[in-house]
Protein backbone atom coordinates (compact mmCIF):
# COMPACT_ATOMS: atom_id res chain seq x y z
CA UNK A 1 0.00 0.00 0.00
CA UNK A 2 2.77 2.39 0.63
CA UNK A 3 4.38 2.15 -2.63
CA UNK A 4 1.35 3.11 -4.44
CA UNK A 5 0.66 6.59 -1.58
CA UNK A 6 4.37 7.49 -2.74
CA UNK A 7 3.99 7.07 -6.32
CA UNK A 8 0.71 8.98 -6.15
CA UNK A 9 2.28 11.45 -4.16
CA UNK A 10 5.07 12.17 -6.64
CA UNK A 11 2.87 12.08 -9.83
CA UNK A 12 1.05 14.22 -7.72
CA UNK A 13 3.84 16.62 -6.85
CA UNK A 14 5.92 16.58 -10.62
CA UNK A 15 2.25 17.32 -12.39
CA UNK A 16 1.47 20.49 -9.69
CA UNK A 17 4.98 21.28 -10.63
CA UNK A 18 4.77 20.89 -14.50
CA UNK A 19 1.13 22.85 -14.24
CA UNK A 20 2.79 25.48 -12.87
CA UNK A 21 5.68 26.05 -14.40
CA UNK A 22 3.80 25.95 -17.65
CA UNK A 23 1.61 28.55 -16.67
CA UNK A 24 4.22 30.99 -15.10
CA UNK A 25 7.01 30.49 -18.39
CA UNK A 26 5.56 28.56 -20.97
CA UNK A 27 6.30 25.53 -22.90
CA UNK A 28 9.65 26.56 -24.38
CA UNK A 29 10.86 27.26 -20.83
CA UNK A 30 9.47 24.13 -19.48
CA UNK A 31 12.56 21.31 -18.68
CA UNK A 32 12.33 17.87 -16.65
CA UNK A 33 15.27 19.35 -14.27
CA UNK A 34 13.01 22.38 -12.90
CA UNK A 35 10.31 20.58 -13.02
CA UNK A 36 11.96 17.98 -10.83
CA UNK A 37 13.25 21.02 -8.53
CA UNK A 38 10.05 22.35 -8.12
CA UNK A 39 8.45 18.99 -7.35
CA UNK A 40 11.26 18.21 -4.87
CA UNK A 41 11.72 14.84 -6.51
CA UNK A 42 14.93 13.46 -8.45
CA UNK A 43 15.33 14.24 -11.89
CA UNK A 44 15.89 10.45 -12.09
CA UNK A 45 12.36 9.80 -11.52
CA UNK A 46 11.12 12.16 -13.86
CA UNK A 47 13.33 10.87 -16.37
CA UNK A 48 12.38 7.33 -15.59
CA UNK A 49 8.70 7.84 -15.69
CA UNK A 50 8.02 10.52 -18.35
CA UNK A 51 10.94 10.44 -20.04
CA UNK A 52 10.63 14.55 -21.32
CA UNK A 53 8.98 17.40 -21.57
CA UNK A 54 6.27 15.73 -23.47
CA UNK A 55 5.56 13.00 -21.39
CA UNK A 56 5.21 15.86 -18.51
CA UNK A 57 2.52 17.48 -20.90
CA UNK A 58 0.68 14.22 -21.70
CA UNK A 59 0.14 13.31 -18.03
CA UNK A 60 -1.42 16.94 -17.32
CA UNK A 61 -3.89 15.97 -20.49
CA UNK A 62 -4.77 12.63 -18.80
CA UNK A 63 -5.47 14.38 -15.57
CA UNK A 64 -7.67 16.57 -17.30
CA UNK A 65 -9.16 13.86 -19.45
CA UNK A 66 -10.63 12.74 -15.83
CA UNK A 67 -13.18 15.16 -14.98
CA UNK A 68 -12.59 18.77 -16.38
CA UNK A 69 -16.15 18.82 -18.50
CA UNK A 70 -18.71 17.45 -16.82
CA UNK A 71 -20.95 14.56 -18.80
CA UNK A 72 -24.39 14.73 -18.10
CA UNK A 73 -27.64 13.09 -18.86
CA UNK A 74 -30.90 14.64 -18.63
CA UNK A 75 -32.79 12.38 -21.09
CA UNK A 76 -32.57 15.28 -23.74
CA UNK A 77 -30.10 15.50 -26.75
CA UNK A 78 -30.06 19.11 -26.88
CA UNK A 79 -29.65 19.46 -23.22
CA UNK A 80 -26.43 17.42 -23.41
CA UNK A 81 -25.02 18.75 -26.32
CA UNK A 82 -25.44 22.24 -25.20
CA UNK A 83 -24.19 21.16 -21.79
CA UNK A 84 -20.88 19.85 -23.06
CA UNK A 85 -20.94 22.91 -25.28
CA UNK A 86 -20.71 25.30 -22.22
CA UNK A 87 -18.29 22.38 -20.15
CA UNK A 88 -15.73 23.30 -23.10
CA UNK A 89 -15.86 27.03 -23.03
CA UNK A 90 -15.96 26.67 -18.99
CA UNK A 91 -12.87 24.90 -19.24
CA UNK A 92 -10.68 26.57 -21.74
CA UNK A 93 -11.73 30.63 -20.57
CA UNK A 94 -11.88 29.48 -16.36
CA UNK A 95 -9.14 27.10 -15.70
CA UNK A 96 -5.63 26.38 -16.85
CA UNK A 97 -6.52 23.93 -19.61
CA UNK A 98 -6.20 26.25 -22.26
CA UNK A 99 -2.41 27.02 -22.17
CA UNK A 100 -1.67 23.48 -21.54
CA UNK A 101 -3.53 22.36 -25.14
CA UNK A 102 -1.67 25.21 -27.17
CA UNK A 103 1.18 23.67 -25.73
CA UNK A 104 0.34 20.09 -26.58
CA UNK A 105 -0.94 21.16 -30.22
CA UNK A 106 2.38 23.05 -31.04
CA UNK A 107 4.27 20.49 -29.95
CA UNK A 108 2.56 18.15 -31.39
CA UNK A 109 3.74 19.42 -34.98
CA UNK A 110 7.12 18.47 -34.24
CA UNK A 111 6.79 15.54 -31.71
CA UNK A 112 5.04 12.32 -32.80
CA UNK A 113 5.07 11.04 -29.62
CA UNK A 114 3.32 14.16 -28.70
CA UNK A 115 0.79 13.83 -31.93
CA UNK A 116 0.40 10.27 -30.65
CA UNK A 117 -0.85 10.87 -27.07
CA UNK A 118 -3.12 13.54 -28.32
CA UNK A 119 -4.77 11.24 -30.61
CA UNK A 120 -5.29 8.78 -27.68
CA UNK A 121 -6.10 11.55 -25.78
CA UNK A 122 -9.28 12.71 -28.26
CA UNK A 123 -9.89 9.42 -28.64
CA UNK A 124 -10.74 8.25 -25.55
CA UNK A 125 -12.48 11.69 -24.46
CA UNK A 126 -14.70 12.05 -27.59
CA UNK A 127 -15.73 8.50 -27.57
CA UNK A 128 -16.61 8.99 -23.83
CA UNK A 129 -18.70 12.35 -24.80
CA UNK A 130 -20.15 10.66 -27.57
CA UNK A 131 -22.42 8.44 -24.76
CA UNK A 132 -25.17 11.02 -24.63
CA UNK A 133 -25.24 11.00 -28.61
CA UNK A 134 -25.79 7.27 -28.24
CA UNK A 135 -28.73 7.42 -25.73
CA UNK A 136 -30.29 9.66 -28.03
CA UNK A 137 -29.53 7.06 -31.03
CA UNK A 138 -31.14 4.47 -28.56
CA UNK A 139 -34.44 6.95 -27.66
CA UNK A 140 -34.68 7.58 -31.62
CA UNK A 141 -34.14 10.53 -31.43
CA UNK A 142 -31.16 10.87 -33.81
CA UNK A 143 -31.08 8.77 -37.07
CA UNK A 144 -29.51 5.05 -36.13
CA UNK A 145 -26.54 5.33 -38.40
CA UNK A 146 -25.64 9.03 -37.06
CA UNK A 147 -22.10 8.66 -36.10
CA UNK A 148 -21.69 9.50 -32.22
CA UNK A 149 -18.22 10.62 -31.97
CA UNK A 150 -18.46 12.62 -35.48
CA UNK A 151 -20.81 14.68 -33.59
CA UNK A 152 -18.84 15.11 -30.70
CA UNK A 153 -16.13 16.58 -33.38
CA UNK A 154 -18.58 18.99 -35.24
CA UNK A 155 -19.62 20.17 -31.90
CA UNK A 156 -15.96 21.08 -30.18
CA UNK A 157 -14.46 22.10 -33.81
CA UNK A 158 -15.81 25.74 -32.98
CA UNK A 159 -13.87 26.10 -30.09
CA UNK A 160 -10.69 25.10 -31.48
CA UNK A 161 -10.89 27.06 -34.45
CA UNK A 162 -11.05 29.82 -32.41
CA UNK A 163 -8.54 29.11 -29.86
CA UNK A 164 -6.16 28.57 -32.71
CA UNK A 165 -6.84 30.43 -35.59
CA UNK A 166 -9.05 33.59 -34.71
CA UNK A 167 -8.44 33.82 -30.91
CA UNK A 168 -11.68 35.20 -30.59
CA UNK A 169 -13.76 34.87 -27.69
CA UNK A 170 -14.89 31.04 -26.17
CA UNK A 171 -18.33 32.66 -24.99
CA UNK A 172 -22.03 30.92 -24.25
CA UNK A 173 -23.03 32.33 -27.73
CA UNK A 174 -20.36 30.42 -29.49
CA UNK A 175 -21.58 27.05 -27.40
CA UNK A 176 -25.32 27.28 -28.04
CA UNK A 177 -24.33 27.70 -31.81
CA UNK A 178 -21.52 24.87 -32.10
CA UNK A 179 -24.28 22.75 -29.85
CA UNK A 180 -27.01 23.61 -32.17
CA UNK A 181 -25.08 23.32 -35.55
CA UNK A 182 -24.03 19.44 -34.37
CA UNK A 183 -27.54 18.43 -33.20
CA UNK A 184 -28.70 19.90 -36.86
CA UNK A 185 -26.30 18.13 -38.72
CA UNK A 186 -27.04 14.93 -36.56
CA UNK A 187 -30.86 15.27 -37.42
CA UNK A 188 -30.43 16.10 -41.00
CA UNK A 189 -27.97 12.57 -41.30
CA UNK A 190 -24.88 14.63 -42.48
CA UNK A 191 -23.26 12.81 -39.85
CA UNK A 192 -23.50 9.13 -40.64
CA UNK A 193 -21.20 5.92 -39.99
CA UNK A 194 -19.10 5.77 -43.28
Amino acid sequence: MRPRGRTERVRQAVTDATRTLLLEQGYRELSVERVAEVAGVAKSTVYRRWRDTAGLLLELMTELSTGEIPLVDTGSVEEDLLSLARGIAHVYTETNAGPMVLALIAESVQNERVADGLREFWHHRNDRAAESVRRAIERGDLPADTDPVEVIRMLGAPFYYRMLVTHEPLDDDLARRAAATALAAARAGDLRKR
